[in-house]
């Protein structure tokens, strides 16, 4: 069903149960791991293995494809466990096949694999090297921090399909459908958006290539429109926002901030921005990470708590200084029935990113909205528009 060609063959599974990805991540329609096959006129290659669930689906499905042939290679791209937990049950079916991959991946093989005895079975690829199959070659490329350091991307040449590992990755289920953008979003930048430089290091490799398909290690298999897919990477790896507009998160206690930030976004509508307003208490972080690399602008609006911002404004921050997120124009506005601290502190935690500019004066509120700070909202909301 999700074949690219003769020659290329789906392996992968889909987990339409899991809830979370990685402990923290929800994952609303499952996840994927996907897994391929590569038949040549003389040797097949299997790429990457599936999560530790899974083994048994996928080793039924490697043998559908494989159409009664003996694979030569299992192509290790990634070696993170959701993509290779199953690798040592694939050595034990095929006893002659070796495992490819690069030299830091193979490194890594002991720590997963206590005890398990590779001798003879593994071959080193580098950067350029390529695993002739008869009338199909896999031309290897590294990508390191692609999120982890011993990436390599391959590049099937007489087909044009690049096999991304988890770059152009997005989090559901492959069988329940569904869009890409968002979701593609939110794994990129939860995931890998702290490295950005190195995603740019991959894409400049990969404008030398002609790409006509795009196989990750997660989501769809990328077959039309890919000038799409690779300028959202662009943009997001550059930190660049895919269109102006407002993200107005806030975190609220009894309900005074969120109507300043509610009445805020509404004032914003008025004027024609595109807004999405986020309750950080009540959404997850990742979501609201998503919604900051997607837009240009941001309002936080946080209550005072502990002489602090609440924890739930501090977690989304600390996100986003962790992922890197950088050039966005950013407005403030606290509460705080007394000593209210609450900007001060979202501006410091600011000051520690690169290119975060604050836009205008905070607009501090008093427990409830008043007719002042209505009117700073107004003044703050002409700013942000600007």
């Amino acid at each position: 069903m999700y074949d690219i060609s003769d020659a290329i063959r789906y392996a992968g599974v889909d987990d339409t149960g899991r809830k979370m990805f990685e402990s923290q991540y929800p994952l609303p329609s499952g996840m994927s791991y996907n897994s391929y096959v590569v038949s040549g006129s003389t040797h097949s290659a299997i790429l990457d293995s599936v999560d530790a669930e899974y083994g048994d689906e996928w080793l039924d499905n490697l043998t559908a494809a494989l159409e009664g042939r003996q694979p030569d290679y299992l192509v290790m791209l990634h070696a993170e466990p959701d993509h290779s937990s199953n690798i040592v049950r694939a050595l034990v079916r095929w006893p002659g096949m070796k495992i490819v991959a690069g030299k830091a991946a193979l490194q890594m093989l002991p720590q997963f694999f206590s005890g398990v005895d590779f001798a003879g079975r593994l071959m080193e690829v580098k950067e350029g090297d390529v695993i002739d199959l008869g009338d199909h070659r896999l031309r290897f490329y590294a990508a390191p921090m692609v999120h982890w350091p011993e990436v390599m991307v391959a590049f099937e040449e007489s087909e044009s399909v690049l096999f991304s590992a988890d770059a152009f990755g997005r989090f559901g289920a492959v069988g329940l459908g569904g869009g890409w953008d968002d979701e593609a979003r939110r794994y990129y930048a939860n995931i890998v958006g702290k490295y950005g430089n190195q995603v740019q290091a991959l894409l400049r490799k990969l404008s030398q290539l002609t790409v006509d398909v795009i196989a990750p290690l997660h989501g769809p298999v990328l077959k039309s429109d890919l000038g799409h897919y690779l300028g959202l990477y662009e943009k997001w790896s550059r930190y660049e926002a895919e269109r102006r507009g407002v993200l107005v998160a806030y975190a609220s206690v009894y309900g005074g901030t969120a109507d300043a930030a509610l009445a805020l976004a509404g004032m914003l509508r008025a004027s024609g921005c595109e807004v999405v307003a986020v309750d950080l208490a009540a959404t997850d972080v990742s979501e609201a990470v998503s919604l900051a690399f997607k837009y240009d602008s941001m309002v936080l609006c946080s209550v005072t708590l502990d002489a602090d911002m609440f924890p739930a404004m501090h977690r989304f921050l600390h996100h986003l200084q962790s992922k890197g997120l950088r050039g966005r124009r950013v407005g403030l506005v606290e509460n705080g029935s007394w000593a209210p601290v609450a900007a001060r502190k979202m501006s410091a935690m600011l000051s520690a990113m690169n290119d975060m500019t604050v836009v205008g004066e905070p607009v501090t509120i008093r427990s409830r909205l008043s007719d002042d700070s209505l009117r700073a909202l107004r003044e703050l909301a002409s700013q942000i528009d600007s």
